[in-house]
């Protein structure tokens, strides 16, 4: 008798439908040499539209200046700053699944993990884009990058914190694109080994660097996943914690809060979930990938979205209570007049944002509720508008009424360039994400054998028999077995 490793019978399988090795290959690279399907099709023009809207807005910025949009003196930070910091949020959950569980060694992540990092990369391609077409003169970008120069020579100011998050953004994105590339490579040399047509074979063959799966590869392959898990876990914290010191670092009231980093992080990592629940919904029904991705990996996600969500709440009560405590009149008047008082002009966006945020992922301490995916996926768009929210309610409503009621802002909208740059980093990510579900796996192949033989159905159900032996019987069967 070989002995499979020992799950117990409590936990439910992560993959269903008596799969064997064969069978996951098939299910999962199928899509990959099939031709698109219509949906893939419309999906993916839509995507490409919208990109190229955000093309001709930000040429209309960058040729007639920032004035295109709708900011004024009051509000120098508006709709691009606020994107710019959701979308880093998104790409969170990619990393703490990725990592995190990796170093944890959660079998459930295996089902997700792969899409969630290339999420991860693609949100922050997104996010990069912000800060770089906000400088107005972008042909001067480089100026951003600390190096020796002619110039004076004219450094860069180390004290800002809109400079650490060009480093903190750069090493995170380096970082997620390694870890992300080096656990497709066996899956890639799968798809090179299975191509029929001479240009796959080819192409999938200087993608997979020469894979042949020999130990020597899995060895190297293995202590590489655990050295980069190593080196993001650190930055799941660090990236987000840099962003909020944008504003924590300054004295403006409404932003000079100390609770911002745990604050950032928290609400990254709920709206990282959300999206990834958005995506592998819409993935498991379009690819048919149901029997991998399921109703318990759903389940598990909607918990941590509880959790950060209900760890966001106390971060916006704990907010208006130190606003209210430490007795500053300027402070009291940001949360109490500009956020709380849902007659002012932007009180609206405060309770919107508490409803998405706070109150709606309540709704996820039922089973029943967790488990149900139209549900799941309604609440997972709810909780990144409310997330959006977030980060517009903390950058506008802090600075459109400040200490001279002369120069109080009128009521500060988005031009339409506005909106068009926003939408097409939407193009941007979901072109690059039906790229990547087209041309390689959305699903860990590798990782989904390797806890096949103890969590999937088929074989779980041989762990009863297990389970009745006496620990005697079994000790005498191992060692036999390696006699």
């Amino acid at each position: 008798m070989s002995l499979i490793r020992y799950e117990s019978q409590v936990r439910p399988p992560l993959v269903d439908n008596n799969k064997d090795y064969h069978q996951v290959t098939e299910d999962i690279v199928r899509p990959i040499e099939a031709n698109p399907s219509r949906l893939w099709w419309i999906g993916f023009l839509i995507s490409v539209a919208l990109l190229l809207f955000g093309v001709y807005s930000i040429y209309r910025e960058v040729t007639y200046g920032v004035g295109q949009w709708n900011l004024n003196k009051t509000i120098g930070w508006g709709w691009d700053i606020t994107n710019f910091v959701w979308w880093v949020g998104i790409g969170h959950a990619g990393t703490l699944i990725s990592a995190i569980l990796l170093l944890f060694r959660q079998g459930w992540r295996t089902g997700v993990n792969r899409a969630a990092e290339a999420m991860t990369i693609f949100a922050v391609m997104c996010a990069g884009q912000f800060p770089i077409w906000h400088m107005g003169r972008v042909w001067m970008a480089f100026f951003v990058l600390p190096y020796g120069n002619t110039r004076g020579p004219l450094w860069v100011n180390f004290n800002s914190p809109l400079l650490w998050d060009v480093f903190a953004i750069s090493t995170y994105f380096t970082v997620s694109l390694l870890f992300w590339y080096s656990g497709l490579l066996p899956d890639l040399a799968t798809v090179r080994d299975r191509a029929k047509l001479k240009w796959r074979k080819y192409m999938y063959g200087l993608l997979s660097f020469g894979w042949t799966g020999s130990t020597k590869h899995w060895q190297r392959h293995e202590s590489l996943s655990l050295v980069l898990a190593g080196m993001s876990t650190p930055l799941v914290l660090s990236v987000h914690t840099v962003v909020s010191f944008d504003f924590a670092t300054s004295v403006v009231p409404g932003w000079h809060t100390t609770i911002f980093p745990p604050y950032f992080v928290a609400g990254a990592i709920f709206s990282g979930f959300a999206m990834v629940q958005t995506l592998l919904l819409i993935s498991r029904k379009v690819l048919s990938l149901e029997d991998y991705i399921t109703i318990e990996h759903i389940e598990v996600m909607n918990k941590v979205i509880v959790l950060t969500g209900s760890i966001v709440g106390v971060a916006y009560l704990t907010e208006l209570f130190i606003s209210w405590y430490g007795q500053n009149p300027n402070e009291g008047w940001a949360f109490a007049q500009n956020r709380l008082n849902i007659f002012s002009p932007y009180g609206w966006s405060y309770w919107l944002m508490m409803g998405c945020n706070v109150i709606s992922p309540q709704i996820f301490w039922f089973r029943k509720l967790r488990r149900n995916l139209v549900v799941t996926f309604f609440m997972s768009v709810i909780v990144n508008i409310g997330m959006w929210f977030e980060r517009f309610v903390i950058i506008v409503t802090s600075i459109y009424r400040d200490y001279l009621p002369s120069s109080w802002s009128t009521y500060y909208s988005p031009s339409i360039w506005e909106i068009g740059f926003y939408l097409g980093t939407f193009g941007l990510f979901f072109t690059c994400y039906f790229l990547f579900s087209k041309f390689f796996p959305v699903i860990a192949v590798a990782e989904i054998k390797h806890i096949l033989k103890r969590s999937g159905d088929n074989y779980k159900k041989g762990m009863h028999q297990i389970e009745k032996e006496s620990a005697d019987h079994l000790y005498h069967e191992i060692h036999s077995d390696h006699h």
